[in-house]
């Protein structure tokens, strides 16, 4: 099977579809740019599908990989005849070939090998034939100096045996479906264990056991972490007579005889010794791998939803990141996000200095001709807030609250210390939260997604693949919203299209001795920057204010000379065509289809046209909180909420109600109906209501419901 063949059994997309995705892939081409503007070729693919045949190609890269592997390894032993290289090349998954490597798997020596040095491997051929009336005669021919009596002989064929047992590729076929589908998962706690502290959070999993097909995915990575913290014992069980029934049925012949009873006990060795324990760590680690693929997903979707959270824009922004001892750290940005003053205020305890931080905060206000005041709700957020509120203003300034998770990790990073080389990480993490407010996205791009703490479980799953991941769905909403080449930061650049760091820093080089870029065709000049990335880039780098308008939109300059051509044909400039719905509405796209332009390219390049640059993001918006609500004291059960959702996972979502602590809504506390998916019912960032149901202060654990 080929790599379209092998696809196109897993996703059922067009074969044409298939091979030029593959094509436009090996080409250099990246998910965005040939999901914008490749469409003709892919069939109109969405970037979900062009991502899954990508990762399709990794997967069967790898498995290309190990086949070649293992057939090398073979053939080296000199055992590689022309059937079994038939088999590893018709192998499409990796168990089956690890299945087959098996017989030939150099390991220490087993029980096998010593009984095949003892000469015994062609009475365990008689054995396995199952056609001896009497084995233990045949038996007696292997005893001699080496081996010394028959029950030694026989021993040994049963250790060769158990092995072939093992080996066989439909035993372990059968059985390795057995675990698939009615495997246990149990965990037992470890008895000195179970009254230490940090064990008490994985309580529910002291005496725990789940059908392996059923569990939740984050319920086997809880219980799978209180494993590797060495607090229970974890294993997959199945029947056991299932399983012996099951390898009996391919093994034993219908006719019994004087074998059948060894027979029996090489299958109870084999399944005791080799298979199950073998399988089981398999179907574990099969589980686990799909675990992972799930809270990674999770993980994804909610990255995608923060980064693609509402901006409040280009506007002046005072940022406060909130503390009690140390005082709250002040910042005053301009419209571009620079930095043009810090200070600490001080109106918390122990200081109290509430008269001048106040007087402080309004001079700021006024001097910098602040619209926007950002407090991060970290430590003493509530009550900077409301410190923050009380101030009377002259002018109409907007308070929010915004998220800080992973502003510490951000100010003491290498990007930080290279935007601020001559302030300190307060000044750093101020910043961030400030530019957050204005722009989520563009500064979010700095921090390792891991740390931005809206998945489940994100330490515990594969490392490599997370950050694959995540690096795609970062890429993916860069680019969906376009990128001012101008003024971007090289994190965000090096997320665009066929840019990636090293041209990004070229491209600011560039910008910086040239005093600015004023059309994407000054691109060509950035050192390194090729026409394949010009190719790949240019359609998501915007120029404002540019010479030709359509440099500040998301056509690709490929297309311009069709935008020319319809604007001719109208007797107007493209100029006067943008945004011009009544001209827009008279191009017939069907007239301007050629071999380089379809009709998906067509339509896309009119609807651009109506909203160039458009930001798709909706606008930041204020959010109250209770005032009356500012610790976990103040909750009481049956109180009415306001929230926003800072956190969604399998199980649920987590909503900030305005305290330290956010309380959860379980996944049966979302709706009145039977919810699967909990992003069906809430998308971070939304702003819901909800009612108290249970406080448990010692914990530090609220429990919400969204239910009316």
């Amino acid at each position: 099977m080929d790599l379209t063949a092998f696809i196109l059994s897993r996703t059922g997309l067009p074969n044409k579809s298939v091979s030029n995705t593959l094509k436009l892939i090996d080409e250099g081409g990246t998910i965005p740019f040939i999901a914008r503007y490749r469409k003709e070729m892919t069939g109109n693919l969405d970037e979900l599908q062009i991502e899954k045949i990508s990762r399709l190609k990794d997967e069967f890269d790898e498995l290309e990989k190990r086949r070649k592997s293992i057939l090398k390894l073979i053939e080296e032993e000199g055992a590689l005849t022309p059937e079994l290289e038939q088999k590893i090349k018709e192998a499409m998954e990796l168990s089956r070939l690890e299945d087959l490597y098996l017989p030939y798997k150099k390991t220490r020596k087993t029980r096998a090998d010593v009984a095949k040095e003892l000469g015994l491997e062609p009475l365990a051929r008689i054995l396995m034939a199952q056609n001896s009336p009497n084995i233990s005669k045949v038996a007696e021919r292997y005893v001699g100096s080496k081996v010394t009596s028959v029950e030694e002989a026989i021993s040994g064929a049963k250790d060769i045996a158990a092995e072939w047992i093992n080996e066989h590729q439909l035993v372990r076929s059968k059985l390795r479906r057995l675990f698939q589908l009615k495997g246990i998962i149990t965990s037992k706690v470890i008895k000195k264990k179970s009254e230490v502290d940090e064990a008490q959070k994985y309580k529910s999993y002291f005496d725990w056991d789940e059908g392996i097909r059923n569990i939740a995915s984050h319920r086997l990575m809880a219980i799978m972490r209180a494993h590797k913290e060495g607090f229970v014992r974890l294993k997959v069980d199945v029947d056991k007579e299932k399983a012996f029934d099951l390898t009996s049925g391919i093994i034993l012949k219908d006719q019994q005889n004087s074998c059948t009873p060894f027979v029996q006990e090489a299958i109870e060795d084999s399944l005791k010794r080799l298979l199950l324990p073998a399988l089981s760590n398999e179907a574990l680690s099969e589980a686990k791998e799909k675990a992972d693929e799930e809270a990674i997903r999770v993980f994804a979707e909610n990255l995608r939803q923060l980064l693609m959270a509402p901006p409040l824009g280009g506007k002046r922004i005072l940022a406060i990141d909130p503390g009690f001892k140390s005082g709250c750290k002040v910042v005053c940005l301009d419209d571009h996000g620079d930095l043009k003053h810090n200070e600490t205020i001080y109106p918390h305890p122990p200081q109290r200095e509430q008269a001048i931080a106040s007087k402080k905060i309004k001079s700021l206000v006024n001097a910098y001709n602040i619209e926007a005041i950002a407090i991060g709700n970290g430590t003493a957020s509530r009550e900077t807030e409301f410190f923050v509120k009380k101030i009377p203003f002259d002018r109409d300034v907007q308070v929010f609250v915004v998220n800080e998770a992973g502003a510490s990790v951000y100010s003491a990073s290498k990007i930080a210390r290279a935007e601020f080389p001559n302030f300190d990480v307060t000044v750093r993490g101020a910043v961030s939260i400030g530019r957050r407010l204005a722009d989520p996205l563009a500064e979010l791009v700095k921090i390792d997604p891991k740390s931005i703490g809206v998945g489940q479980y994100q330490h515990d799953v594969d490392q490599v693949k997370m950050k694959k991941e995540l690096d795609r769905v970062v890429e993916s909403c860069v680019n969906k919203i376009g990128v001012n080449v101008n003024t971007a930061s090289g994190a965000l650049l090096s997320y665009v299209s066929g840019v990636g760091p090293s041209l990004a820093e070229n491209i600011i080089a560039y910008r910086s001795e040239a005093g600015g870029i004023g059309s994407r065709d000054e691109l060509l000049k950035v050192p390194r920057l090729g026409a394949k990335a010009f190719e790949q880039a240019a359609g998501f780098l915007r120029i404002s204010d540019p010479k030709n308008p359509l440099d500040n939109s998301s056509v690709h300059p490929e297309s311009y000379k069709v935008v020319e051509k319809m604007a001719r044909d109208l007797g107007v400039k493209v100029k006067e065509l943008i945004g011009n719905k009544d001209l827009l509405n008279r191009i017939d796209p069907e007239n301007y289809i050629s071999e380089q332009t379809g009709i998906f390219t067509l339509k896309d390049i009119i609807s651009e046209l109506e909203k160039p640059g458009v930001d798709p993001r909706k606008s930041a918006k204020v959010f109250e909180f209770d005032p009356n609500v500012k610790t976990i004291a103040d909750l009481r059960s049956g109180m009415k909420l306001p929230g926003i959702v800072n956190n969604i996972t399998n199980f649920g979502c987590f909503v900030d109600i305005g305290i330290k602590e956010s309380g959860l809504v379980h996944i049966s506390k979302l709706a009145n109906e039977f919810i699967s998916d909990v992003n069906s019912v809430v998308k971070l960032h939304q702003h819901v209501q909800v009612t108290v149901l249970e406080v448990d202060e010692s914990r530090k654990r609220v429990q919400l419901s969204m239910i009316d």
